[in-house]
């Protein structure tokens, strides 16, 4: 498994990172056993970066990543990114030291930490990112041992680009796959320039670039595939990478014939983002072990070619570019 630096944490991590989302079992039924099963099988593989959030589950998803540092060897090995901000109505107003401290205490006791490792505020509202009195809040918890260093998730290039200009900031989390290629422009150079890391999430666009589903794929009613495909819920461009699902199955189809052999299409998906210069790290979800292990063994891939890559941008530019490119 390859290792990048994590912006300015300064610590160690692995290219490919394992995301959380789905072991909250808020989208589809994840047991305790099975979650800890994907978690133990991500480290083995050689995994130690998680990414989790205070609303993940309610907080299940930081808990049981908890449960099994605690009893792990390899606990110590792991680090740990969370997420506050969106157990509250999205106001700027709610942005303050008071709540900044509540949601870092409740995320410490889930996951058994006296110092976060890395907080992120959870997709807030652009008047937050730009806000001078929340950077001061969070440099304030860093002083207070709190948390160790701070990043932002955001939803659009723009937000990215006015938070990596704060001198604290440690890293930014986007989406930025193989069908949303908007944060190369601009995004990625800026941040590689300041030292701040790339955490790079939803990078097989909700399933879609492993090339499985078809027209007749049924999700869960509690999955977001099903239920926010149109944005009613949060911000469309979190399902699916905004693609239109019909859309996206033909680029799907189309990326999938240009993958070289020996990869599977998630593989070849996951190893394009993780070779993109100043990405720090990779975060697919996995349900299972063999998922885990699949996303995993893409940290290894040798450098992908060029007329790969160029097949990646021909098929955004045909077929996506307008749909996707103007919006975040």
């Amino acid at each position: 498994m390859d290792t990048r630096i994590l912006g300015k944490t300064g610590r160690t991590v692995s290219v490919i990172g394992l995301g959380t989302w789905q072991l909250g079992a808020d989208w589809g039924d994840v047991t305790e056993a099975d979650a800890t099963t994907v978690l133990a099988a991500s480290v083995d593989a050689g995994v130690t970066f998680f990414d989790t959030a205070d609303v993940y589950g309610d907080g299940r998803s930081e808990q049981i990543i908890g449960r099994f540092l605690a009893a792990s060897p390899a606990g110590d090995r792991v680090t740990v990114a969370t997420k506050m901000g969106r157990r509250v109505d999205q106001l700027a107003e709610n942005y303050v030291l008071a709540n900044f401290r509540a949601w870092t205490d409740r995320s410490r006791a889930n996951l058994g930490m006296d110092t976060l490792h890395l907080v992120q505020l959870h997709c807030p509202p652009s008047a937050v990112v730009e806000s001078d009195e929340v950077y001061d809040a969070l440099d304030t918890l860093v002083a207070e041992g709190a948390i160790a260093s701070y990043g932002v998730s955001v939803e659009t290039c723009d937000e990215a680009l006015a938070a990596i200009t704060r001198p604290g900031l440690a890293t930014v989390q986007i989406i930025l796959n193989a069908f949303r290629l908007k944060p190369l422009e601009e995004v990625v150079p800026a941040a590689r320039a300041a030292g701040v890391g790339i955490i790079a999430r939803v990078p097989l666009a909700s399933g879609l670039l492993t090339g499985k589903y078809t027209r007749d794929t049924a999700f869960a009613a509690n999955d977001h595939r099903n239920y926010n495909r149109d944005g009613s819920a949060f911000d469309v461009g979190e399902t699916f990478s905004g693609v239109d699902y019909e859309t996206g199955l033909k680029a799907a189809a189309e990326f999938a014939a240009i993958v070289p052999d020996g990869l599977t299409p998630a593989q070849a998906a996951l190893a394009w983002v993780a070779q993109i210069d100043g990405v720090s790290s990779v975060i697919p979800g996995a349900r299972s072990v063999a998922q885990a292990e699949g996303n995993a063994a893409a940290g290894s891939v040798p450098q992908l070619s060029l007329e790969f890559n160029e097949g990646v941008q021909d098929i955004y530019d045909r077929m996506l570019r307008d749909q996707i490119h103007p919006r975040w």
